[in-house]
């Protein structure tokens, strides 16, 4: 006779989990189609809280500054990160170890240390808050994730092909772009995309470091839900789910495009 297994107690707790990781987005997801005004209660199904957030000014000047902090600290921190990547895995110099160390250290330090020790920065430098130092305050954390993802992907590249593009002629320059910046492309765009959704996230730090007249998205949505979580700013957070979570799929899917071409070549 067929007797079905019950279920291990692996399966189990992979429900558990994912069930304790989506639910509360399932919940949101649900109540932002609520027509009630309060999310207290159902009161049936409606879209106009997703049409109502694309007429709001305060919301699209929010996401205004959010997307400009957000494209100029990753434009700076792929350049950056990039190039300290790439110094790390070819040169050799004293104190490399440490130097190292410390560039990979604002993946590890809480984002409120980093707002407090950017504000005291700026503080005693008497730098005037300003939209440009939220900019600069990104940089660091972006330039981190961006240069972690760039190693990974130069610690598995063959060395030797920029070494025959020298003996062939090119000069340092020309192989670092003919040669080694087009393998290193899928890793500088996924970290690039995984630094700009880590951007347009950031709620600690840019309120720190924010100066009058400049609000990102994540500071507009925190000003909203201390009156009380309403079904519009549930459609804009939805909104933001879906798009952090196709940048996400975008970049990883980048990523491994660009590792299988690797191994295929």
């Amino acid at each position: 006779m067929d007797q079905r297994r019950p279920p291990s107690w692996q399966f189990i707790l992979t429900l558990l989990m994912f069930g304790y990781m989506y639910l509360p987005i399932l919940v949101l997801g649900v109540f932002s189609f609520n027509a009630s005004p309060y999310s207290a209660g159902w009161s049936g199904f409606t879209l106009s809280w997703y049409g109502r957030f694309f007429n709001d000014s305060k919301i699209l000047a929010a996401l205004q500054d959010s997307l400009f902090v957000a494209f100029i600290s990753v434009v700076i921190s792929a350049i950056l990160g990039t190039t300290m990547a790439v110094g790390l895995a070819k040169y050799r110099f004293p104190g490399k170890g440490l130097y190292r160390g410390v560039s990979y250290l604002p993946l590890i330090v809480p984002d409120i240390a980093i707002a407090v020790a950017t504000l005291v920065f700026l503080a005693f430098m008497g730098i005037p808050l300003s939209i440009w130092t939220v900019v600069a305050a990104h940089v660091v954390f972006c330039l981190a994730y961006i240069a972690l993802v760039v190693s990974t992907r130069l610690a598995g590249l063959n060395p030797h092909l920029e070494e025959a593009a020298l003996d062939l002629g090119a000069t340092p320059a020309q192989a670092f772009i003919k040669v080694l910046l087009p393998q290193l492309m899928p890793a500088i765009v996924s970290g690039c995309l995984l630094a700009f959704v880590l951007s347009m996230d950031d709620f600690l730090i840019s309120s720190f470091t924010a100066g009058g007249g400049v609000t990102t998205l994540p500071m507009e949505i925190y000003s909203r839900v201390r009156t009380g979580v309403k079904p519009d700013v549930n459609a804009l957070s939805v909104f933001l789910i879906g798009v952090s979570g196709g940048l996400a799929f975008l970049a990883e899917f980048i990523r491994h495009r660009g590792e299988q071409r690797r191994l295929g070549g």
